[in-house]
């Protein structure tokens, strides 16, 4: 059951949102019935769930040091393998709708912020083999198990990028020509979350696609998301409720969209 809040938001996103003949931009409404709402399957769906799976019996402890939101951030604790993959990794739903735009826009240059055990990460380097991928992680235990999954799938193209966020990001930024495809998931706090948006303004480019992820799961989130929209080189957004797609494609009106997902 969702908590109250996020309960809420998701009726009124439910109120606001259209279905695919409600679609009047020729690109979202491409978007929205070839990569969406897309309902075919792909071999790597099986591939990464059945990852999924075996980290979800990995008894295995780690210490775990929490770079991300809360009260908790900077804390150090013991957590088994398989209660990150179960409370962290986003549900298949959401991992496989990544596959599909990552696979649909085929960036050169991916940016995954927030890798934890590496199941999403997993799913956006499987849908683009030529791309080269880092993925950004604080705890250097998680990394390691994510770096071993990377491993298991044959995913050579991943890099990982060790450390606090506040510190990497902006030194890998500066080592790309150009950022393709961004995916935010690194910190759910409005300060943050603005910052490594502003940073990787640096590199996008008309074609760019940034994908922010847990729009409403707080105030700060929801805020964020907001001014986002509202940035003048974001010209088209996409609201899924529990992601937010962001275009940069200057030959399309502004417009904010909201689809059923």
């Amino acid at each position: 059951m969702l908590p109250f809040h996020l309960a809420f938001h998701y009726l009124l996103y439910s109120l606001r949102s259209v279905k695919l003949h409600g679609v009047h931009s020729p690109f979202i409404f491409d978007l929205n019935n070839q990569v969406i709402r897309h309902d075919g399957h792909f071999a790597a769906y099986d591939t990464v769930e059945s990852l999924r799976n075996e980290l979800l019996q990995d008894s295995r402890e780690l210490q775990v040091t929490d770079f991300g939101a809360g009260p908790k951030a900077g804390t150090k604790k013991t957590r088994q393998v398989r209660e990150i993959a179960k409370t962290s990794a986003k549900p298949a739903k959401y991992g496989q709708l990544l596959f599909r735009i990552v696979n649909h826009f085929q960036p050169k240059v991916i940016f995954d912020l927030g890798t934890s055990l590496g199941i999403t990460t997993c799913y956006q380097a499987e849908a683009c083999k030529k791309a080269a991928v880092y993925t950004f992680e604080g705890c250097p235990n998680i990394a390691k198990v994510a770096q071993e999954n990377f491993a298991k799938l044959g995913l050579k193209q991943v890099q990982t990028v060790i450390g606090n966020l506040d510190e990497t990001l902006a030194l890998q930024i500066e080592k790309v020509d150009k950022l393709d495809y961004v995916f935010f998931d690194g910190n759910h706090r409005y300060e943050p979350t603005m910052r490594y948006f502003k940073q990787c303004m640096e590199k996008h480019h008309e074609g760019s696609v940034f994908v922010i992820d847990d729009l409403y799961w707080s105030p700060e989130m929801k805020r964020a998301w907001e001014e986002i929209k509202k940035h003048p080189k974001v010209l088209q957004t996409v609201d899924l409720f529990y992601v937010g797609l962001v275009f940069f494609r200057t030959t399309q009106p502004k417009e904010d969209f909201t689809l059923y997902y």
